[in-house]
């Protein structure tokens, strides 16, 4: 047993340092891309943090920091630790192994488990319908800047050099939403697969609560994506010379 906990810490370790390494390379990479023309209410919202880069970075960074504490300290199941400040950090992002180990560990009784992990998934989709609300609110405004930069076009009197930097805010405003959408499927995607695990581990019908949520989640995400999507083609139509 021991030496299966030690392995799993060691995962836990390479996944967590090897995500630091990751994700800080996104950002500073990202920081080179983006530039000050993306919209500020999409950059500095509150609900920016649980699904943009810079939230991932920041999740990675404080799961490593609690998983090297947990390895030298007096724990006397360092992997148990490790894993929960993991998930602490990092919820269902660190994984659905994890982020399952993690929630057996603290409620053996499945129906305590299953209730504790659909109100996961309910706060999850509370903050994408935040997002949401944000993204729909700067989707609106960028169409109608998209509207007006087709008139101007097509009267012959644009002003080209303020056409140009409004797209390439549009551009910047799509790429983060694309990247939150990427990051809220990956986390749906980790709820499904954990739902999956208890059914087929026994939990029966006890899954299909939080199965229920895990479907609201999912819709919630694919509502914004046909948004962002009809934003973009919008986008795509438009060509200056």
């Amino acid at each position: 047993m021991q030496v299966k906990s030690f392995f799993r810490t060691k995962t836990l370790v390479s996944l967590v340092m090897s995500s630091v390494l990751v994700l800080s390379g996104c950002a500073s990479t990202g920081s080179s891309m983006a530039t000050h023309s993306a919209d500020t209410r999409l950059k500095n919202d509150s609900s920016a943090k649980f699904f943009n880069r810079s939230g991932y970075q920041a999740c990675a960074v404080a799961a490593g920091v609690g998983v090297l504490a947990c390895l030298v300290s007096n724990s006397s199941n360092k992997a148990a630790c490790a894993i929960a400040v993991g998930v602490a950090a990092c919820g269902v992002a660190m994984g659905a192994n994890y982020y399952l180990d993690d929630r057996r560990s603290k409620y053996a009784n499945t129906t305590q488990r299953l209730q504790a992990m659909t109100k996961d998934v309910q706060d999850d989709t509370a903050r994408v319908v935040q997002r949401t609300n944000v993204a729909q609110r700067v989707i609106v405004d960028d169409k109608a800047k998209l509207a007006q930069i087709k008139r101007d076009m097509a009267s012959k009197n644009i002003n080209v050099e303020k056409a140009k930097k409004d797209l390439v805010g549009i551009d910047q405003n799509i790429a983060i939403l694309n990247s939150d959408l990427k990051n809220m499927q990956i986390k749906v995607d980790a709820y499904k697969e954990t739902a999956q695990k208890e059914r087929q581990d026994g939990a029966g019908n006890k899954v299909v609560a939080m199965e229920r949520e895990i479907a609201r989640m999912n819709q919630k995400v694919a509502s914004l994506k046909a948004e962002v999507d009809a934003l973009y083609n919008q986008r795509s139509a438009i060509t200056l010379g």
